[in-house]
């Protein structure tokens, strides 16, 4: 975690299933991530980011929110430079090709892998 006076990573969670969302809140707040915000609604999600001066230091997006897809929020960070990865049960085969390069955390998600996650968005 981080030491004092660091500014912990600014991360949002998308997560439409309320129990998910609450431990992977926990989880990446015990990496030393901040979650600044949490949306079980794509346009919740869209609405706070357009709000926002400058945008997270990272985002965790399930890719079905309640049968609407999470890809105009992602091409949304990725217009303002923010990192993100996938949550999904999908396969990456099932995914939208312009996202090819994302990563892709498979449900269940495994505690190492959203680890690096949050390392990857600069969680000590």
């Amino acid at each position: 975690m981080s030491g004092s006076g660091a500014t912990r990573p600014r991360v949002i969670v998308v997560e439409d299933e309320a129990l998910v969302a609450v431990m992977l809140e926990d989880l990446l707040d015990d990496f030393g991530c901040e979650v600044v915000g949490s949306f079980a609604m794509l346009d919740d999600a869209l609405d706070w980011l357009a709000g926002q001066a400058t945008p997270p230091d990272g985002a965790l997006l399930d890719v079905n929110l309640g049968g609407e897809l999470v890809y105009p929020l992602a091409d949304a960070l990725a217009a303002r430079g923010a990192p993100f990865v996938f949550a999904s049960g999908y396969a990456r085969s099932k995914l939208d090709p312009r996202f090819a390069h994302v990563p892709l955390l498979e449900k269940p998600i495994d505690d190492r892998r959203l680890r690096a996650v949050a390392e990857g968005f600069g969680a000590a």
